[in-house]
């Protein structure tokens, strides 16, 4: 299924797990929103990792192949981190799996920031804010939010919240920040409805056996 006739999912309540959601299986088909550079460009703006005129600088000096190229690298952290996600997930983590996460803080040494001071104006009254500027410099900085966003996961997210939606083919990850702490899908609409459809039907199912 092409990934333009479908909206990104952002389900996770974690930017870090989104990005590992940015391919799924929403109905019949797994869909791809990275499968290329377009695919990354749109699925960074959907998901806010980008602002718009630095996604669209970044069109503009780019060919199609360096697009490709990063989001083919895009891809491959993804399925990483995902292998790491899925080994720790619902444990704390702890000092010894700091070596696992070299990939991420390699790529962080590369990133390219500074701080501004910039003024937010509202009803008249203006404050003062520290914000982080990114330098959009090459097709290849498109990785750094993510990475940003990863890290921030193993950094402020609780492993032991991190789940794996129970629904039957369902590949997405997601935060438990519910109370309780039970939730079991990445959604009620779709997992958690097509979850309680089977099982009436296998209700219904089970009284026509026993009649």
């Amino acid at each position: 299924m092409d990934y333009r006739q479908i909206p990104a999912m952002f389900l996770a309540d974690a930017p870090g797990l989104d990005f590992l959601n940015s391919v799924a299986t929403p109905v019949d088909e797994e869909v791809d929103w990275i499968s290329d550079g377009e695919g990354l460009l749109a699925w960074l703006d959907q998901a806010a990792f980008v602002p718009r005129e630095a996604l669209e600088a970044i069109r503009r000096r780019s060919t199609l192949a360096e697009l490709d190229e990063v989001a083919a690298k895009a891809r491959e952290l993804r399925e990483w981190f995902r292998g790491f996600v899925k080994q720790h997930k619902g444990r704390p983590l702890s000092a010894k799996d700091l070596r696992e996460l070299e990939p991420v803080n390699q790529l962080l040494e590369r990133d390219e920031q500074h701080r501004q001071i910039v003024a937010n104006t509202v009803d008249g009254v203006t404050t003062f804010e520290l914000r982080a500027k990114r330098r959009w410099q090459s097709a290849e900085s498109l990785l750094m939010p993510v990475a940003e966003a990863l890290a921030r996961l193993v950094c402020e997210e609780d492993f032991t919240l991190v789940k794996a939606c129970e629904g039957v083919n369902c590949t997405l990850l997601f935060a438990d920040h519910t109370r309780g702490h039970a939730r079991r899908w990445c959604s009620m609409a779709l997992c958690g409805n097509r979850a309680k459809v089977a099982a009436h039907r296998k209700r219904l199912k089970a009284q026509e056996l026993s009649q």
